[in-house]
């Protein structure tokens, strides 16, 4: 049985961090200027409000030609998530996701395991194969991004098992290491959780075999109850049905407070927190836990405080 704490029957929900990556797909005008205070003041209201997590993402170096969409700002994931660690104390904090295949799953557990040890436990290891070509050329050599998905496996496997053992010993095809010890540890025993982003048939799996938790990446609504029984059939073929703590993105919204919708993007759910926590349950009732929000505002100041009426007003209501 997994003794990995799970979020379990609890309806928890989190938000991937604005400002700290500006992909040219969902950046939204004010973040290109917003400042670090910005980033902290988003961070204390969800932190202060009863989010669950918040989310950093991963890249090293944006090539050129993705720039146009991708922008080139993406703050570093260990960095930041150890500065969000002394600036809250409830949400855990969650890699969003670290794109593990690049890194020495040594390297990454020091770094994983300090995070966990200054933040008192609250880290969530959110972990994925990545997805541009030139960051693996530069940091894995030219078959990195071919081999990224055999690799990404083994690196969680090596990576749970430094988390998880004092001294550890790891014989794979890319990385081999005899009796090598970490400190500090995690405060989470035997490790923090680790979940699996992506949707595709790979990552489905990766996420039944290796995974505490599922992080899909693009998946419809209409798709997801399909998505969901294929993962919990691959559970119960790799791990004996193992709890697997099942998460989604849910689409973009906006709790009505009485500024109207001008200057929000046209695909936003402008709504009291009734309807929007109801649109929620909907996911929940697909056999989702763990809820993924991308809220929308015009400023930072709105963002923190969109952040604060989500956790005051609609949070209570995923729970009834």
């Amino acid at each position: 049985m997994n003794t990995i704490e799970l979020v379990g029957n609890k309806v928890v929900y989190g938000m991937q961090l604005p400002i700290q990556s500006q992909s040219r797909l969902f950046v939204s005008d004010w973040e290109l200027t917003a400042t670090v205070d910005d980033l902290g003041d988003i961070a204390k209201a969800a932190d202060r409000s009863g989010w669950h997590y918040l989310g950093v993402c991963d890249h090293t170096a944006i090539p050129e030609r993705l720039v146009s969409a991708m922008g080139a700002e993406w703050y570093d994931t260990i960095a930041t998530l150890g500065w969000l660690a002394g600036i809250t104390s409830n949400t855990m904090l969650l890699t969003h996701v670290l794109i593990l295949a690049q890194r020495h799953p040594l390297r990454a557990a020091k770094e994983l395991a300090t995070l966990d040890h200054l933040s008192k436990g609250r880290i969530i290891v959110g972990v994925g194969a990545g997805h541009v070509t030139e960051e693996f050329d530069q940091l894995t050599g030219p078959t990195g991004f071919a081999d990224r998905g055999p690799a990404t496996d083994e690196a969680i496997r090596a990576l749970a098992m430094c988390l998880e053992e004092e001294s550890a010993t790891f014989e794979g095809e890319r990385w081999q290491f005899s009796n090598m010890s970490i400190a500090p540890r995690p405060v989470q025993s035997p490790r923090p959780a680790i979940w699996v982003g992506g949707s595709t048939p790979p990552a489905l799996r990766r996420t039944a075999r290796y995974g505490d938790g599922w992080l899909p990446q693009g998946t419809r609504r209409g798709d997801l109850p399909g998505q969901i029984a294929k993962l919990k059939e691959l559970r119960e073929e790799l791990r004996n049905g193992d709890p697997l703590d099942i998460g989604t993105i849910a689409e973009p919204c906006h709790v009505d407070l009485g500024g109207g919708r001008d200057g929000l993007p046209e695909y936003t759910m402008v709504a009291s927190p009734e309807r929007i926590a109801a649109s929620l349950l909907e996911l929940v009732a697909m056999g989702v836990n763990h809820l993924q929000i991308p809220l929308r505002a015009r400023s930072a100041q709105e963002f923190a405080e969109q952040t604060e009426a989500f956790g005051n007003l609609v949070g209570p209501l995923l729970n009834p």
